[in-house]
C-alpha cells in the first residue's frame, strides 16, 4: 500500500496529541504528507439559566473557536515530531465524523490516523464515537489510536 497523504483529525486534546506521533512516524517512513484537520462543530443553543447575565452571541463563540483553531493548528506542524514532514492545516465546520470523512474523500488520503477518547457506557451513548463513525464511513484505511490509560491509584 502506497501512502502519500495521511489525514490527522485533531481536537487539540491529549488523546489527539498522542495520535500525532503515530501519524508522524507513518509519514516519515512513507515520505507522506500530513493533512491535519480540525472540525468546528455547530453550537446548539441551550435553554435555561447559565449564570451569565447576557450570553455571548453564537456568532461570537464560533468566531472565537475559529481564532483558537487558527492559533493551535500551526503548533502541530511546528512540533519536533513533524520536523521535515509537510503538514497542511485545514479547518472545517460541521459534524466531526462527517467532515473528517468528507475531507478524506475530497483529498483522496491514503490513511486516517484518529485518536479515541476511550469512552464507554453512558459517556459513549451520550457523546457517540467520532472514531467509530469515521471507521464505518471512511474511504480508506483508518488507524484508531487509543491513548495509554492512567493507572488507577
Amino acid at each position: 500500500m502506497l501512502i502519500r497523504s495521511i489525514l490527522l483529525p485533531t481536537d487539540f486534546s491529549e488523546c489527539a496529541n498522542y495520535a500525532l506521533s503515530f501519524a508522524a512516524s507513518f509519514a516519515r517512513q512513507a515520505g507522506a504528507k500530513i493533512i491535519c484537520v480540525h472540525v468546528i462543530e455547530p453550537i446548539v443553543p441551550t435553554v435555561g439559566y447559565t449564570g451569565m447575565t447576557e450570553p455571548l452571541p453564537i456568532a461570537d463563540i464560533s468566531e472565537q473557536l475559529e481564532d483558537s483553531a487558527e492559533r493551535e493548528l500551526p503548533k502541530i506542524s511546528e512540533c519536533e515530531e513533524c520536523e521535515g514532514i509537510e503538514v497542511e492545516e485545514v479547518i472545517v465546520h460541521g459534524d466531526a465524523a462527517s467532515e473528517i470523512v468528507r475531507v478524506a474523500s475530497e483529498r483522496q488520503v491514503d490513511l486516517i490516523v484518529i485518536s479515541t477518547h476511550g469512552r464507554t457506557g453512558l459517556g459513549r451513548l451520550l457523546f457517540g464515537s467520532t472514531a467509530e463513525s469515521v471507521v464505518r464511513h471512511a474511504p480508506c484505511p483508518v488507524l484508531v489510536v487509543k491513548p495509554p490509560q492512567e493507572s488507577d491509584e
